[in-house]
């Protein structure tokens, strides 16, 4: 099954470093950040744990839990843990997803069914597609998907950057332009009338017949 924007997260029960959970319980009312990674203890994937670990403040902030997901067993996550702590100075407090069946990494499509059903003597090189984020909304739809090559750490302040923007435009009628932060400009959308915008941005510069910016509205 191919995921793409706007599908409902697949739903699963697992059981992670802080026990069982249900995946959409989980979630709850939020947001939620599932990041994967092809196997423990490889180098790329401890600092971005780590990394993650020292943003998870960052994400609360947003309403976003994190959650990792390696394919191989919850004991293993354990171990690796502290190998993560030493490497980066941080602590992993957020669950770490066991996908030893690797039933997870085929439900959110990074596996093929052919793969088999054990992480038992898969290399990192076999899991490489095992690489992707996903930002989940309150409504459990998917509302972003990132892919990385395993030599590539991931950049999760564009991951933080992104849900700012996905929080914004759900609450208001704008788009964000290339490479925007919080408190630049925003574009207007085109389904809202150059009077009604008016009336919902005070004012507004138009740069193309399709392109009005305004303010940032407050989120």
């Amino acid at each position: 099954m191919s995921l793409r924007i706007n599908d409902t997260a697949p739903d699963f029960t697992a059981e992670t470093t802080q026990g069982t959970i249900h995946f959409h319980d989980w979630i709850g009312d939020g947001y939620g950040v599932l990041f994967s990674h092809p196997k423990d203890f490889t180098p790329v994937c401890t600092t971005e744990l780590g990394t993650m670990a020292g943003l998870e403040g960052e994400f609360a902030k947003r309403g976003a839990k994190i959650i990792g997901i390696s394919v191989d067993p919850v004991e293993s996550h354990v171990r690796w843990k502290e190998d993560i702590r030493i490497a980066t100075g941080h602590a992993v407090d957020y669950p770490l997803i066991g996908d030893n069946d690797l039933k997870v990494a085929k439900l959110y499509d990074m596996l093929p069914a052919s793969a088999g059903d054990s992480s038992e003597g898969r290399t990192p090189a076999d899991n490489q597609t095992v690489r992707s984020v996903f930002v989940i909304g309150p409504d459990k739809k998917i509302k972003l998907i990132l892919t990385y090559p395993m030599s590539t750490g991931r950049n999760f302040q564009e991951i933080l950057r992104a849900i700012d923007s996905i929080q914004l435009t759900a609450k208001h009628q704008v788009a964000t332009p290339a490479d925007w932060k919080q408190g630049d400009d925003v574009i207007i959308a085109g389904s809202v009338s150059n009077e009604d915008a008016i009336k919902r941005f005070g004012s507004y510069e138009t740069i193309l017949p399709y392109i009005r910016k305004t303010r940032q509205p407050a989120n």
